[in-house]
C-alpha cells in the first residue's frame, strides 16, 4: 500500500513530531542536542522554513514551523534529520535507522490551536516529569517566548506577537497561557 501523500500549504504552520526508532534515544549528550539544533537552523534557513518553537526530548523532537513553500518542510526535515542520523551513527558507532520512519505533521490553522500547540511543545518536558518548570529545560524555546531569551534563528509568529504590545507584555501573557490547563494540541 502506498503511503498517504502529504500536502503542505505555504504559510500555514505545522506541528512536526519526529520520533526515534522504537521510541529509542536519539540524543546521548548535550553535544548531540546542540548539533541537531545547528543542523536544523541551517536546513530551516536553506529551505525557507520559519521555525517558531522546538523541544528536543531524549526520544523525539517537536517543532512548530511555517514553511514558505510546499516543498520547504519536507526538504528541511530530510536534510536536517538525515545529516543528524549520519552524525549519530558515526558518533555512537552504530548502523541503521535513527528515526522511526517519516515525521508526523499536523497542520495548525486555528489561532487557539496554534497557541495551545506552542504551549504543548514547550511544556513537554514538564509533562514528561523531567523538570517542574519549563524554563529549567535547556533544549526548548520556552525561555525565548516566556522570558525574552535571545534567539538568532527562531521566527516570532504573528499570533505570539499579538499577545502584547511590548516584549514584557507578550512574555507575561505567554507565561499565563502556560499556567493554564486547556491544552487542545496533541
Amino acid at each position: 500500500m502506498a503511503r498517504k501523500r502529504r500536502v503542505f500549504v505555504p504559510n500555514v504552520s505545522v506541528h512536526v513530531i519526529q520520533r526515534g526508532n522504537n521510541r529509542g534515544a536519539v540524543f546521548g549528550d548535550h553535544h548531540d542536542y546542540a548539533h541537531f539544533l545547528d543542523l536544523l537552523k541551517f536546513a530551516a534557513s536553506f529551505h525557507a522554513v520559519d521555525v517558531h518553537a522546538f523541544t528536543l526530548m531524549t526520544t523525539h523532537v517537536h517543532l512548530l514551523a511555517t514553511p514558505q513553500s510546499a516543498a520547504a518542510l519536507p526538504g528541511m526535515m530530510k536534510d536536517g534529520c538525515g545529516q543528524y542520523a549520519q552524525y549519530f551513527n558515526r558518533t555512537y558507532s552504530r548502523i541503521g535507522t535513527v528515526w522511526n520512519g517519516r515525521y508526523t505533521p499536523h497542520s495548525v490553522d486555528d489561532e487557539r490551536y496554534w497557541l495551545n500547540c506552542l504551549r504543548y511543545i514547550e511544556r513537554n518536558p514538564v509533562e514528561a516529569g523531567i523538570v517542574t518548570d519549563p524554563r529549567d529545560y535547556l533544549w526548548s524555546s520556552y525561555r525565548v517566548h516566556a522570558y525574552g531569551e535571545e534567539s538568532s534563528w527562531l521566527t516570532p509568529h504573528p499570533l505570539y506577537l499579538a499577545l502584547g504590545s511590548t516584549p514584557d507584555m507578550r512574555q507575561a501573557a505567554y507565561r499565563a497561557i502556560c499556567l493554564g490547563s486547556d491544552p487542545i494540541c496533541t
